[in-house]
């Protein structure tokens, strides 16, 4: 069996994740036997949208940026035809004024704020006296990708979308999931003032150790039928090596970037493994963090990507460049500016 076929890369973080991908799948591929025994990696096969995919998904108990990045980088070199790169699951959200992100809402990297659609937020420098200034560029989504979102957001904004028919039609063919990613009661969507704190170590629902009470939360009117749901949203995807819970961090990285978004593994991923993040809403990034919406949220993210695979034209991604020879490119070129500097 020959792996050149596969041209599309997908990078899950959680079993959940991989779960999802999976089951969205049109066709399943017999699963590689010949890999090279430094290959850790597991790896789903399959065709989705006529494109034939590889999915992995990163070693239980491993999270963040360089984990990410290892899986990747293993993938590329056994699947070396690969041309476009997708990081697709969960994340939590960071709702403002501008932005009415909900629970089961989709948020897709795009360029924003001087930023090309994933900002790392926790590598830069202190200096003394000064807030922490982030510094660094992260590379931006390819063009094909970039083209297709934009092709996506028109047809939905023309036409709406059925993002939850698909959903329900992947549960109705996998009865065995729908109790964990099947979409929860939107009573349980309950956005807290980022004032209220839930105790820590206290694993008791939100509703009996922080209340229900409309004066602790940020009270939303529901969406109309004129409105999507799940709502898909386009911007900056803030990354780190940190799980964030803290909403008034949430909220002032919101207003000083605009981040509608915060996960743990992009940005190990956009200058190695260029790539569009799509992530699925499962928490608002604050204290108040459940494992309610993951399920849900996961299936919301991989339907956006068939999607959005289904904009694009297989010979299209034929004609890209395979990612790992963009890579070995860039690199020669930083050795050959290195050795024009050091020579006399």
């Amino acid at each position: 069996m020959s792996f050149a076929p596969y041209t599309v890369g997908w990078i899950c973080a959680i079993t959940t994740e991989y779960v999802a991908a999976q089951a969205f799948l049109d066709e399943k591929h017999e699963t590689p036997t010949y890999l090279s025994p430094q290959n850790k990696n597991d790896y789903t096969l399959g065709r989705l949208a006529n494109h034939n995919v590889v999915i992995a998904v990163l070693p239980i108990g491993e999270y963040g940026t360089s984990s990410a990045a290892r899986v990747a980088e293993t993938m590329l070199h056994s699947f070396p035809n690969v041309r476009i790169g997708l990081m697709v699951g969960i994340g939590g959200g960071a709702p403002s004024a501008d932005h009415d992100i909900r629970l089961g809402d989709i948020v897709v990297s795009t360029p924003s704020n001087n930023h090309g659609g994933v900002f790392q937020y926790d590598y830069g420098k202190t200096i003394q006296g000064q807030r922490f200034f982030p510094t660094g560029y992260l590379d931006q989504p390819p063009a094909l990708l970039r083209a297709a979102v934009n092709g996506l957001q028109a047809q939905y904004e023309i036409e709406g979308h059925h993002l939850a028919d698909d959903i329900d039609q992947v549960l109705e063919r996998n009865p065995r999931l729908r109790r964990k990613y099947g979409r929860p009661d939107p009573a349980s969507d309950r956005l807290y003032q980022s004032h209220i704190v839930h105790r820590p170590n206290n694993k008791s629902d939100c509703t009996v150790t922080c209340g229900d009470d409309p004066s602790t939360l940020l009270l939303r009117n529901p969406r109309t039928e004129d409105e999507d749901n799940p709502m898909v949203h386009y911007g900056l995807v803030a990354s780190a090596n940190q799980l964030m819970k803290d909403a008034c961090i949430r909220d002032k990285l919101t207003i000083e970037k605009d981040v509608l978004c915060f996960e743990m593994e992009a940005a190990g991923l956009m200058n190695h493994f260029p790539c569009l993040v799509i992530r699925g809403i499962c928490d608002y990034s604050d204290s108040h963090k459940n494992k309610a919406w993951q399920g849900y949220a996961a299936m919301a993210a991989a339907a956006y990507t068939k999607d959005l695979l289904c904009r694009i034209s297989p010979p299209h991604v034929q004609a890209e460049r395979k990612i790992m020879e963009i890579l070995s490119t860039g690199k020669l070129i930083i050795l050959f500016t290195l050795v024009k500097l050091i020579s006399p």
